[in-house]
């Protein structure tokens, strides 16, 4: 088995390293009679279909019988209401604050304990698609959810018969299974867009209040994240892809927040100018030791944005979120995409809209490729040095989107380390791990704007023209500001100006990393970021 579901008897104690109160706590309310085993995806369907909050559309499921549903399936929608994204100020981990931990722990219980008259559902799915990295998931979800229970299914991979075998040849692991306790229904004054309260090491988390399907998606990819880098591997928010050649592979990686352009950097088919595969566009693991890539879902969770009413992409759609509907010529129910009704419509959409899909891709990766919005940065930098590199990603400067909940500037510059905002471990221990895959092998690093450089906006068939030159090594790169270990790829169009203001642009953005870096510093003293990291900022403004 690859995670631990099981005890023998002798081992439970309370000197098990495996068992934490909130661990008990959650795993306890699984096996309550209120709560009912979903085993199949066909269930989960029913259960949707016939929820009173469900709209039922007569747009037919692709690949029914590959996924596990019933044949005559069609698209099913449901709206959650005005929160829309994910709220990241309600998350909150075990052990950083005593006092609250103890609260929480209350409110919990007699949560608990109020929900006996209520039916709850229980589901198990696989996160990790390769039996290198296995980890089983458990979800014990309210009744009134039934579309996000059918939705975790889909997105993650269900526990079939076909995972089963998988998964009990898979590489094993000291960790817990993980369990996700969802109630929709929970309210607090004192938590107004409700509680994510995370126990990391013991894989187990405790969602309430919420709606919004991403809660239960990133809820779950944060505890199977943590595991991972627990053993060996580097933790991803991002999209992979394999491009083939005759003479040679190149594996590309792209970390950007929702909305940065990861997705259609991981998807874009080049005009078929080379042979790809795609691993997935949202979260993966890499090996620090050998250099390969494994995808932590089937799925994927996208935009509905650019998908209109008869966009060849809704064939792939199997459950949407926050989206209209209306009626087409025939009477027939269809979606009105395009956020006409909201910002951030999401559909979980089948790995089959990908024809090159692979779950494990064994050729080490080549580049990683940091995706900001920085206007003061020209459209591709390479950056030489593995401290620089994996500083850059730690001062990853990005936009918010309508994905998260409470943005009040959407043009405001943010830093988001490593485009993860779901990390639960040390943000220096992503900073080394990083570090080591740029020290380790043949990982190159690039700095990609997919924003505005000064005034001008970075077309997308520019970057994806910037990408392929890398890929067949034609890029041509000069020095960035003299600095010995920055160069800049020269782009038609986007060259640097010689002047002073653009220098001072510059250094105000290093400037903006150097005060990021200290602020964290000041605010974690016990997960301090080296000094190096600071260095290497400084080192650019030095060469100006």
């Amino acid at each position: 088995m690859a995670t631990v579901e099981k005890f023998e008897s002798h081992t439970i104690r309370d000197t098990n390293p495996l068992l934490s109160p909130l661990k008990t706590l959650i795993e306890t309310t699984f096996y309550r009679n209120n709560v009912r085993k979903i085993d199949t995806l066909s269930q989960a369907y029913k259960l949707a279909k016939e929820h009173p909050r469900t709209i039922v559309t007569d747009i037919p499921i692709k690949h029914t019988h590959e996924l596990g549903l019933p044949e005559d399936a069609t698209i099913l929608v449901e709206n959650s209401g005005k929160i829309v994204g994910r709220s990241a100020k309600a998350r909150r981990i075990v052990n950083q604050n005593k006092e609250e931990d103890k609260l929480l722990s209350d409110l919990i219980k007699d949560s608990m304990k109020d929900n006996y008259n209520r039916q709850f559902y229980h589901a198990t799915a696989v996160v990790g698609l390769d039996q290198d990295f296995m980890v089983k998931a458990h979800l014990c979800i309210n009744d009134n959810q039934a579309n996000n229970l059918l939705s975790w299914l889909l997105n993650f991979q269900i526990f079939n018969d076909e995972y089963k075998k998988l998964y009990n040849e898979s590489v094993q692991y000291l960790e817990n299974d993980i369990y996700v306790y969802f109630d929709s229904e929970w309210q607090h004054p004192n938590y107004p867009l409700g509680l994510s309260y995370f126990d990391p090491l013991h894989n187990v988390v405790c969602i309430l209040g919420m709606n919004y399907f991403g809660e239960l998606k990133k809820g779950t990819l944060t505890l199977a994240w943590a595991t991972a880098y627990r053993h060996g591997f580097v933790s991803c928010h991002g999209g992979l892809k394999l491009f083939k050649k005759t003479d040679h592979n190149y594996v590309a990686s792209f970390f950007g927040l929702s909305g940065s352009g990861k997705s259609t950097l991981t998807h874009a088919k080049h005009d078929n100018k080379f042979d790809i595969q795609v691993l997935h566009d949202d979260a993966f693991i890499i090996n620090i030791n050998n250099g390969s890539s494994i995808a932590l879902e089937p799925s994927y969770f996208d935009k509905t944005q650019d998908y209109p009413t008869g966009h060849p992409e809704q064939d792939y759609f199997l459950t949407v979120q926050n989206v209209g509907v209306t009626l087409n010529l025939d009477l027939k129910r269809v979606l009105v995409t395009q956020d006409i009704r909201n910002g951030n419509g999401r559909t979980v959409k089948s790995r089959y809209s990908t024809l090159n899909r692979v779950d494990k891709i064994n050729e080490p990766i080549n580049a990683v490729y940091w995706i900001m919005k920085d206007d003061s940065l020209p459209p591709l930098l390479k950056i030489n040095d593995p401290i620089l590199a994996s500083t850059f990603g730690l001062t990853l400067a990005t936009k918010r989107t309508t994905a998260e909940t409470g943005v009040i500037d959407p043009n405001a510059l943010v830093i988001e380390p490593y485009a993860n905002p779901f990390r639960v471990y040390n943000l220096l221990d992503d900073y080394n791990r990083f570090k080591e895959l740029f020290m380790k092998g043949d990982v190159s690093c690039y700095v990609i704007n997919t924003g505005y450089y000064l005034e001008q906006k970075i077309p997308k068939e520019v970057t994806l023209e910037i990408i392929e030159n890398d890929v067949n090594g034609t890029n041509e790169f000069r020095p960035f500001i003299n600095h010995p270990q920055i160069e800049y790829a020269m782009v038609e169009g986007f060259e640097i100006p010689e002047n002073k203001g653009y220098f001072e642009t510059i250094k105000k953005r290093m400037q903006y990393r150097i005060d990021f870096i200290n602020q964290h510093n000041l605010e974690h003293p016990n997960d301090r970021l080296p000094d190096e990291t600071l260095a290497a900022i400084e080192s650019v403004t030095k060469f100006i």
